[in-house]
Order: structure tokens, then C-alpha cells, then sequence
């Protein structure tokens, strides 16, 4: 199967090489095709030849840019939470942590109940929780950062990276409850309360 991604230019012999934006969107692209088809039909009822079909690329093309099935779900939620970072990063000095979410985050917009179909999947999919993990434990420098800044201190400080580790976990907890039926918004502002305390 030819793709879009993989049509040769006019004049050049083989796939032209896809710059790094070209690759991100397309790796986008299939990860949200691949999100909608788990929520319908489940991770492991789902194969790379439906991804793809899905996303009108060649499995090829899908094994090419991801290592696993699993993987698959990486470019989605990584999206949701570079959006979240770039609100972290804009927090005033006049304002507090909880009170600058709620006025500035909207949630991952449109895509919002795919990121948390996903987070409620890794309730039972050990492969994909692992893959939650470590994009969350990756937003822990953005958090480090912001609260160096913050306090004055150096990112390598313990007390930056402490508040750090904690704010991230409190972030955890309260996706995850976002995600299971029935769960408030305000939860988030809860724990964020609990665990940022005066910011």
C-alpha cells in the first residue's frame, strides 16, 4: 500500500525524506486513529493492518514510526501534556498555581476525551500505563523549572525538584480519577491544592 506520506516527488527515485514536523504530524495523525480504534474494539482486538487503514498509511509506514502497538497512543497524550506545559510555563508571579489552571487550561481541547479513554485504558493495559509513566515522569523538568524560576532557587535544587516530583504525582492522581466515570473537575483543583500548597 502507497500513503500520502510515501509518495515519491516527481523527478527523485524513492520515498522523499520527511522532515521532523512532517514525521510529528504524521505520527500524530496515526495515534489519534489508533486511540479511536482501541475505544472502540480494545487494544489487543486491534492490529497494525486496522491502524493503518485506518489512518491511510502503509503498516509498513506504522511499524517505521512506532516500536509497538502500545506506542502508538504516545503522540496523543504527549500532545495533551506539552499543551498542559506550555500553560505551566506561562504561571504569573501574581497569581497562584490552582487559580492560574483554572483560568488558563482548557484540557486538551477536542481531543480531550481520547486523552482520557487512554488514561483509563492503563487502568488494565500494563503496556500502555507504562507508556503514561514515562511521558508524565518527562513533564517533570518543565515542573522543575517552573518552580526554580518561582522560588528563586537553581533547577538542580533539591527544593525545586521536590515540589517538582510532588506537583507531578499530584497531576497523576488527579488524571486519573479524571478519567473514571463519574469524576469532578474540581478534583484536580483539590489536589492541586493539597499538593502545591501556598503557590
Amino acid at each position: 500500500m502507497t500513503d500520502v506520506w510515501d509518495t515519491p516527488t516527481p523527478g527523485r527515485r524513492g520515498r522523499p525524506p520527511l522532515s521532523d514536523a512532517q514525521r510529528d504530524r504524521q505520527r500524530l495523525e496515526i495515534s489519534r486513529h489508533a486511540v479511536a480504534l482501541f475505544r472502540v474494539q480494545g487494544l489487543a482486538a486491534t492490529s497494525g493492518a486496522q491502524i493503518a487503514h485506518a489512518a491511510g498509511v502503509s503498516e509498513r509506514t506504522v511499524w517505521r514510526l512506532f516500536r509497538s502497538k502500545e506506542a502508538c497512543v504516545e503522540p496523543l497524550l504527549r500532545s495533551a501534556l506539552e499543551e498542559f506545559q506550555e500553560v505551566l510555563r506561562a504561571w504569573p508571579a501574581d497569581r497562584g498555581l490552582v487559580e492560574h489552571l483554572r483560568a488558563e487550561y482548557r484540557g486538551t481541547g477536542p481531543e480531550r476525551e481520547d486523552v482520557l479513554a487512554v488514561v483509563r485504558m492503563t487502568r488494565e493495559e500494563r503496556a500502555l500505563r507504562a507508556v503514561w509513566l514515562l511521558l508524565q515522569e518527562s513533564a517533570e523538568a518543565t515542573l522543575t523549572e517552573v518552580f526554580a524560576r518561582r522560588l528563586g532557587l537553581a533547577e538542580d535544587s533539591l527544593e525545586a525538584r521536590t515540589r517538582a516530583a510532588v506537583v507531578n504525582a499530584a497531576l497523576r492522581i488527579a488524571t486519573d480519577d479524571l478519567a473514571d466515570s463519574g469524576a469532578r473537575e474540581s478534583g484536580l483543583a483539590e489536589v492541586l491544592r493539597l499538593a502545591a500548597g501556598p503557590y
